[in-house]
């Protein structure tokens, strides 16, 4: 069993260079499995293409193995968290992510529609990684302080859409009497 501590030997590029696993030692049959642990910094780029206003390290944790039939599987753990906009207050809301994949690799790479080839001597994780931290982000985040929002002010108010139904115009409603 080969072991990729990438803690150590870590260098981000902005493309991403660190999620590319060697394989080479699988391809040729020395080895039915290849470990890898280390820790990722997205770029502010990544970040905002998917309206994610930062994030801590991530650790990403795994193992890729081989069965006899030369089927690869590939079990990921990712932990992190991002900090997203607020729907209501667009303070910063803390978002745990903990994410858990195993899946053969084929199946994974046809899902995100990225060409993969068996015999290739390398293994770019990234797309994997990023396709299901983007799935586990929820639509709407509210932050814990949404009671200091303020629901009227000096001559407006919010108004629900169970208010805005109660109150019909009465020339409208005129009309509606004449359909």
């Amino acid at each position: 069993m080969l072991v990729l501590d990438l803690l150590s030997v870590m260098k981000v590029h902005s493309n991403g260079d660190i999620m590319i696993i060697d394989i080479t030692r699988l391809n040729n049959g020395v080895t039915s499995e290849i470990e890898f642990n280390f820790n990722y910094v997205f770029t502010n780029e990544e970040l905002q293409k998917a309206d994610i206003l930062k994030t801590n390290n991530f650790n990403i944790k795994g193992n890729i193995t081989v069965d006899s039939l030369h089927d690869y599987n590939i079990e990921i753990n990712i932990v992190g968290i991002v900090f997203l906009p607020c729907s209501l207050t667009l303070n910063e809301v803390e978002y745990p992510i903990n994410i858990k994949i195993d899946q053969n690799l084929d199946e994974i790479m046809i899902e995100l529609d990225k060409n993969y080839k068996k015999g290739q001597n390398t293994l770019d994780i990234f797309p994997i990684v990023w396709e299901n931290i983007l799935m586990e982000i929820p639509m709407k985040v509210i932050s814990k302080e949404k009671s200091e929002i303020k629901l009227s002010g000096d001559g407006w108010k919010l108004i629900t859409e169970e208010e805005d139904q109660i109150k019909v115009n009465p020339e409208l409603e005129k009309l509606k009497d004449l359909l």
